[in-house]
């Protein structure tokens, strides 16, 4: 079996500078650390190869510092780890990123399951794993929350459906995204630190991906674009109230009309 999951390098804090004219984060050099959600996948794939066999690949797309996520999931139980790292992928969109990861996805060994976060951190659309699936026209299932077995060339998960719970069988090779419910993430492990610390990382740019659409990479192949990215206003106003609870209570209550509260 080859399990690949999608894992991306998301900032650590909220204090991310901004390409006001690009409108984009600018991710060099700023603390990040691997997408949370992208944990329980990575658990997922990981779990289901120590029970049934096989390996793990990890991919991700982002600036050579995103090296750092893959060296983390090869402490996680990931055999093999592959990088897209160019400036032409630089600024994509969902749809630009889902196509850039497909391509690379079809360059990989044969693949029977494909993982992905349900979302990410500093994107929250949740649209990067269906799309990919949709341009490897695989089947796919979000929102998953168990993984039961697999059962021949199928595997059987239970995802939220928003007002319940639905048991799917899926026909292998396919896609999944995980919330997290579905497990929980092991710590990484020292030995596995050390015994992977030399281990090869697979860095691919543009060229890379020979016969692939370059017209649908980065910022340019993308068909949405933020008309106007700013950073959040810092502080806010504030009172400081003082008198007996009586006296508090009241204006409190006077406040909130002022507000239009009640």
């Amino acid at each position: 079996m080859h399990f690949v999951v999608c894992i991306k390098q998301v900032p650590e804090g909220t204090e991310v500078e901004i390409d006001e004219e690009k409108g984009v984060l600018k991710r060099e050099g700023v603390e990040s650390k691997l997408n949370v959600y992208d944990a329980y996948a990575l658990e997922a794939a990981v779990a289901l190869k120590e029970q049934y066999g096989g390996t793990v690949t990890v991919i991700s797309m982002g600036p050579p510092q995103a090296m750092a996520v893959i060296r983390e999931a090869y402490t996680l139980g990931a055999d093999d780890g592959c990088l897209l790292s160019d400036r032409a992928f630089a600024g994509a969109d969902t749809l630009a990123t889902s196509y850039t990861l497909a391509e690379a996805i079809r360059r990989l060994p044969p693949v029977d399951l494909i993982f992905c976060g349900m979302q990410t951190t500093d994107g929250d659309t949740a649209q990067v794993g269906p799309g990919i699936a949709e341009l490897l026209d695989l089947p796919h299932a979000s929102y998953v929350t168990k993984i039961h077995e697999l059962v021949g060339d199928s595997i059987i998960v239970d995802t939220d459906m928003g007002d319940g719970i639905e048991t799917l069988k899926i026909k292998l090779p396919c896609l999944l995204t995980c919330t997290k419910e579905v497990n929980e993430p092991r710590l990484p492990s020292y030995r596995l630190k050390r015994a992977t610390r030399d281990r090869e990382i697979t860095v691919w740019d543009s060229k890379a991906l020979s016969g692939a659409n370059a017209a649908y990479f980065g910022l340019s192949g993308s068909p949405t674009q933020v008309e106007r990215i700013f950073p959040p206003p810092r502080g806010r106003d504030k009172e400081i109230w003082e008198g007996s609870p009586e006296e508090l209570g009241r204006r409190f209550h006077d406040k909130l009309k002022e507000l239009k509260f009640v």
